[in-house]
């Protein structure tokens, strides 16, 4: 039997965990250069250190999703929402 898990903080969670995630993989990218408008290779990460992030990101939300899931996502705005809708699934 597994332990309940934690209340979830919506999107700022997911936030959270895209920032946390691209500071450990992409280092020197500056918390104001991760906009909603800008795609993750726009920061420098080349197709390694995206599917790393992605898995990183599941990982800290507890979220289960095939890659092929995120390849037609425009930007990280619609990462987050993405994510976001997941979470309750």
């Amino acid at each position: 039997m597994t332990a309940p898990r934690p209340p979830r903080g919506g999107r700022a969670e997911v936030e959270r965990a895209i920032l946390a995630a691209v500071a450990e993989i992409v280092p020197g990218v500056a918390r104001a250069d991760i906009t909603a408008d800008k795609h993750l290779r726009d920061l420098g990460a080349d197709s390694v250190d995206r599917v790393e992030i992605i898995l990183s990101v599941l990982d800290r939300l507890g979220v289960r999703e095939p890659l092929a899931s995120f390849s037609d996502l425009p930007n990280i705005g619609a990462l987050t929402e993405f994510l976001y809708e997941r979470m309750g699934k």
